[in-house]
């Protein structure tokens, strides 16, 4: 990858996200990324999502049929792929300016590393950020406090502003298809096992919560399921009681200053 631009692929999965999707693929294509590979796995949308996708032919590869669920998409996607750096950016969520560039430099300038993620905001519909207090306590977590064994407590991890080089498939696999929630958590973990992540210390996406969106409707089913997955990873008890205490923290949290009633 020296010398020239690393080739960056990512992938959105997307159904019926019509409201959304046109920023997601215009914080893509504004990149202005010189070597980008963008694909758009689309689970059969009817609510005029296709529309947008035709408008940005040029930019994209799409397909639109049915899937047997996020993960499916994504593999699909990641399958389809061939760049030296890979990522994936939900059908809500969207790249800061600049994004692209700098983890293409990092990659560049850190040959030892295999990926990296970078500090995420929350949004909400109408792109005015929120849940600031949960942004600086997982900044500060990966800032200073960054680890295998604490991410088995809690996840820091911000999966819009990750990404990995190609050679993570080989090691660890895709996603688990039979995942429905948290199968970037279990990929994190999967990954961590074998490599440390790194860190950029700047905003690279944003993360839209929305009535819909999965962490909105269920953020009990959410944290139940990341531990569940920390059961199956961690081979520490004590981690283990200090994850189902901090889910519970931050159910609480969620459930009494952010989910409107």
């Amino acid at each position: 990858m020296a010398g020239k631009n690393p080739k960056i692929s990512l992938v959105t999965p997307s159904f019926n996200q019509g409201q959304y999707i046109e920023q997601t693929i215009k914080s893509v294509l504004g990149q202005k990324y010189p070597s980008l590979e963008y694909l758009v796995e689309d689970g059969g949308s009817t609510d005029g999502t296709l529309r947008i996708f035709k408008k940005y032919a040029k930019g994209i590869r799409w397909t639109s049929q049915k899937d047997k669920g996020q993960s499916d998409a994504l593999n699909r996607g990641f399958r389809k792929t061939s760049g030296d750096i890979v990522g994936f950016l939900n059908s809500d969520d969207y790249l800061l300016p600049g994004t692209l560039s700098k983890v293409a430099l990092f990659f560049q300038k850190n040959k030892e590393a295999y990926w990296v993620t970078g500090k995420c905001k929350t949004v909400d519909l109408h792109n005015s950020e929120v849940r600031q207090p949960v942004t600086a306590y997982k900044n500060l977590l990966l800032q200073f406090l960054r680890s295998r064994q604490l991410l088995e407590i809690v996840n820091f991890i911000s999966q819009p502003s990750t990404f990995w080089r190609r050679e993570i498939f080989e090691e660890v696999g895709f996603l688990d298809t039979k995942l429905h929630y948290s199968m970037d958590y279990d990929f994190w973990l999967r990954i961590w096992k074998k490599y440390p992540l790194y860190f950029i210390n700047d905003y690279l996406a944003c993360y839209r919560v929305h009535p819909s969106s999965k962490a909105v409707l269920s953020p009990e089913t959410q944290f139940y399921k990341e531990y569940e997955l920390a059961k199956k990873h961690s081979d520490s008890p004590i981690r283990l009681v200090l994850h189902k205490l901090h889910a519970r923290l931050a159910v609480l949290v969620y459930r009494s200053l952010f989910i409107k009633k």
